[in-house]
């Protein structure tokens, strides 16, 4: 009891963060989430453009990519080497006039990894577009 001998009334329980009243998620929380699940691996900006380069010219030459992406060597080579650890890329290695190719092909799970995260990307992109119009 209460001081004054009245009995105290719980209220209701405290909203979970990201609900609205009506207990829907809000855009927010539901940008949220999806920013949470951003695939780190491509989402740094070296590994987004040899993605997206490979997807849209393959196979390519290191030189072609470090020309592209204006990246020195040793940059591009631990990039794609984390892309070739999670198994989004694959190199293949020959001699053009007694020289060194290694050149590099999106596999079919860095497609799709590419594709999540630009569907994820697309979908930040319009939740804040439509927070900006509210």
């Amino acid at each position: 009891m209460a001081d004054g001998g009245q009995a105290v009334v719980p209220g209701p329980p405290p909203r979970p963060p990201g609900l609205s009243k009506a207990g829907v998620e809000t855009p927010g929380a539901r940008a949220e989430r999806a920013a949470s699940r951003l695939d780190n691996v491509i989402h740094q900006r070296v590994r987004l453009g040899i993605a997206a380069a490979l997807a849209a010219e393959e196979p390519l030459a290191f030189t072609d990519l470090k020309r592209l992406l204006d990246v020195t060597d040793g940059n591009l080579s631990v990039h794609l080497r984390k892309l070739e650890d999670a198994g989004y890329v694959s190199c293949s290695k020959s001699f053009q006039r007694r020289r060194p190719l290694t050149r590099y092909r999106l596999t079919p799970e860095g497609r799709g990894a590419l594709e999540s995260y630009l569907s994820h990307m697309e979908f930040l992109i319009n939740a804040a577009r439509a927070a900006g119009d509210a």
